[in-house]
């Protein structure tokens, strides 16, 4: 018995290493031996037509200045349409939208964030279709920067570099929040996974297709997370191009950041379980252990981390050695920074609180997911607007 609790003690170690560290030093390596350098994407001598898609409910504070921000692109005008649509909004959304200068202005009845984005799909003109989130503000550049990821014709799916911008309190003090943190090292692995083959997710600020490359998905299935598995499984790339850049208000406190991604793994998990990343039919063999490394093996740190610790207690109590007592203490301790950072606001605790509960969240949200399902409507997060 003590064998198999020290084989799930290490295992389930090894592996929440693997993912959150491990995987990331062993991309940096491998793009060093194979001297892969980041793409030089260059935006094509003819630009193609591109339809800038925003869905939104609700959003009559930010439209106007997302439809002014979109029509400033340095993109021609000849060749821009802005889309927005408008998922049952109960606001002024479309005319303030109108109003701003958007090409089509969709009103529909509520049916969540993709089949909106679905609708506008069907009335774009745009050889490329680029989707953006009603509050995220794209820099001058970023359409065309977007679009040369597209000057490879093996490329069906490109993400931008979405930036996130610290909330404000009410007397207007910028708020800690680790998710910058976080986010950094995110885009640096994805930067990674680019340069040596395909993303294995994108985000919902900055991204597009090809027109002929856009899937429809389930409602409650995101594009940040099937768009790009689903690129690669159809024979084309999924890309990331750090040059096409916007930012977003970040949630301002944990407590939302929580809630955010509660809400997020709630339409994560669908996808996993029965949306077709779990089957391997598609993967070429490195991106089927990206997948596997950065996807499914972070989605089940949790049960990862219970079982460790459980392990560990057993093996405690069975008088197993010194060093598992070491490593138990180390366990408890990361349980009780995080639970301190409330209190005492040291950097060190914060981000042991940020990851406690945001590995928490990839639980609650597969909880809510088996509870009542997923809802394909969307609000949109505390303080980000």
């Amino acid at each position: 018995m003590t064998v198999v609790l020290e084989v799930v003690f290490w295992l389930c170690c090894a592996l929440i290493v693997w993912t959150q560290l491990g995987y990331a030093a062993a991309l940096a390596a491998l793009a060093r031996v194979l001297r892969r350098p980041p793409a030089a994407s260059r935006p094509p001598a003819q630009l193609p037509s591109l339809s800038l898609i925003v869905a939104a409910h609700d959003e009559e504070s930010v439209i106007a200045a997302k439809v002014e921000n979109a029509l400033a692109l340095d993109y021609p005008r000849e060749l821009l349409e802005v889309i927005v649509a408008c998922d049952g909004c109960a606001d002024e959304t479309a005319e303030r939208a109108r109003g701003a200068g958007a090409d089509i202005v969709l009103e529909l009845a509520r049916g969540g964030k993709i089949r909106a984005q679905d609708a506008a799909v069907e009335r774009a003109r745009g050889e490329i279709v680029a989707f953006s989130d009603a509050n995220s503000v794209w820099e001058p550049d970023a359409a065309t920067e977007l679009v040369a990821a597209f000057a490879d014709p093996r490329v069906g799916y490109a993400c931008g570099q979405l930036r996130y911008l610290p909330g404000a309190a009410a007397d207007g003090r910028a708020l800690p929040s680790q998710e910058g943190v976080y986010w950094r090292y995110e885009l640096a692995v994805r930067a990674l996974e680019s340069r040596l083959s395909s993303i294995t997710a994108g985000n919902g600020g900055i991204y597009a297709t090809r027109r002929e490359s856009y899937l429809v998905v389930d409602p409650i299935m995101g594009h940040d997370l099937s768009l790009p598995f689903n690129t690669v499984k159809r024979g084309k790339r999924a890309v990331y191009a750090p040059a096409a850049r916007a930012a977003e208000k970040m949630v301002p406190s944990m407590a939302g950041e929580f809630a955010r991604k509660r809400r997020m793994m709630s339409h994560t998990w669908p996808i996993v379980v029965r949306g077709g990343m779990l089957s391997p039919r598609g993967y070429p063999p490195g991106y089927a252990l990206m997948i596997f490394s950065h996807r499914l093996l972070r989605y089940a740190t949790p049960a990862l981390h219970v079982l460790a610790l459980a392990a560990n207690i057993a093996l405690v109590a069975r008088g197993s050695g010194v060093v598992y007592v070491v490593t138990l203490d180390l366990q408890l301790a990361l349980l009780l920074a995080a639970a301190l950072a409330g209190i005492v606001r040291l950097r060190v605790l914060l981000i042991a609180r940020y990851y406690v509960l945001t590995t928490a969240s990839l639980a609650a949200g597969f909880w809510d997911w088996l509870a009542h399902g997923t809802d394909a409507t969307w609000t949109a997060a505390e303080g980000t607007r």
